[in-house]
C-alpha cells in the first residue's frame, strides 16, 4: 500500500492480513477509509467474514466424497 490509499485490488490482497489484525496501523487506516467509499469492498469484507464464521462450523462429515478427496489433494 501506499500513502495515497489503496484500491480495490489491493484491497483484496490484504483482507486476510486485515482481519488478523497483523496490519500496520497507517495501512489500517487506509483499509478502513477505502471501505468508507466503496460499497463493493464493503460487502466483500462482509462475505469473507461469514465463509470464515461458516467454515469454522463445518466437520469432516459435513464435507462429502468427492469435494473431500479433492480439498485433502489440494
Amino acid at each position: 500500500m501506499t500513502e495515497r490509499g489503496i484500491d480495490c485490488n489491493e484491497l483484496v490482497e490484504v483482507v486476510t492480513e486485515y482481519l488478523e489484525g497483523s496490519m500496520p496501523a497507517a495501512d489500517r487506516k487506509r483499509f478502513d477509509e477505502h471501505l468508507e467509499i466503496c460499497e463493493g469492498c464493503e460487502t466483500y469484507l462482509a462475505q469473507y467474514r461469514q465463509t470464515i464464521q461458516l467454515t469454522g462450523k463445518l466437520a469432516t462429515a459435513d464435507v462429502g466424497e468427492p469435494a473431500r478427496g479433492k480439498l485433502l489433494a489440494a
